[in-house]
């Protein structure tokens, strides 16, 4: 499968915490912050929730 890059851009606080929960739990804490994830629908999801405080690409 392709792995996606994702990048924390932008700072969970002050969102909902089910967002932060979500940023959490793709592996991400700090700004600026990347790792890189399995593409999956489960994956895709959860970037779909939070795709305005990240940057993605294909990696």
């Amino acid at each position: 499968m392709a792995k996606l890059k994702i990048t924390l851009v932008r700072s969970p606080i002050g969102r909902p915490q089910d967002q932060r929960v979500t940023v959490r739990t793709l592996g991400l804490g700090k700004l600026n912050s990347s790792v890189e994830q399995e593409d999956s629908p489960q994956i895709r999801g959860m970037i779909n929730k939070v795709k305005h405080l990240l940057r993605v690409e294909e990696a």
